[in-house]
Parts: structure tokens; C-alpha cells; sequence
């Protein structure tokens, strides 16, 4: 079932909310992902809704630009992004989320580091 959630960046310059079942989280093992420590959810794009305007936001774009991984240009921490396998949803860095708790929340292996 579905819940909302506030979240934002680490200095609170970059807030959203998001509609999600929080099931799982995805504990992805490519470059990026893994020196990060995101821990990911995915949702459709009328899940999220961001408060901060994306220009307002730092985009960094690597190896086929698919993705697009949003940052605070003040923090420098992501709290969500556009993934390269699908990139018409958003991924949710579930670390960026007021209030819940990362323990309890059972997590999923993908492995990015096979993408050609």
C-alpha cells in the first residue's frame, strides 16, 4: 500500500515527496550506486513530486547519458534521479527520506556493474 513521504537533501535545499510502497530497496552494485551507499525505490513520474526546481538542481550525466542523476549543488548529496534502465520513472535514494526506518526495510541486489 502506498504511503507518502517528505525528503530532501542533507542542508534542505533540495525537498520533494513521494507516493511509494516501501517493500524493498534496491542495493545496486555499479560504480556510481556503490560508492554513493544509495539504497533505491523506484516510482512512476505521478509518484514524485519535487518542490525544488530541477534547474536549481546540479545534473551529472556519465558513460551513455541516459540517466540523469540529480545532486544539490549546495550539499552535494542525490536524492533522486533518472535511471538508465528505465528512464521514464525516477529512482528514490530511500536515504533521503524523513522518518523511516532503513533497518526494516528488506533489500534487493542489481547488478548495474554487468551494463555494457
Amino acid at each position: 500500500m502506498k504511503q507518502s513521504y517528505g525528503g530532501s537533501c542533507h542542508c534542505g535545499a533540495v525537498r520533494f515527496e513521494v507516493d511509494m510502497d516501501l517493500d524493498h530497496v534496491r542495493v545496486c552494485d555499479c560504480s556510481l550506486c556503490r560508492k554513493r551507499g544509495a539504497l533505491n525505490h523506484r516510482v512512476e513520474s505521478t509518484d514524485l513530486r519535487i518542490l525544488t526546481p530541477l534547474d536549481e538542481m546540479t545534473l551529472y550525466q556519465w558513460h551513455t547519458k541516459t540517466a540523469k542523476d540529480y545532486f544539490c549543488p549546495v550539499c552535494g548529496i542525490l536524492p533522486f534521479r533518472r535511471p538508465r534502465t528505465a528512464p521514464e520513472l525516477w529512482t528514490i535514494n530511500v536515504r533521503c527520506l524523513d522518518d523511516v526506518d532503513l533497518d526494516a526495510i528488506p533489500r534487493k541486489a542489481v547488478f548495474g556493474s554487468r551494463l555494457d
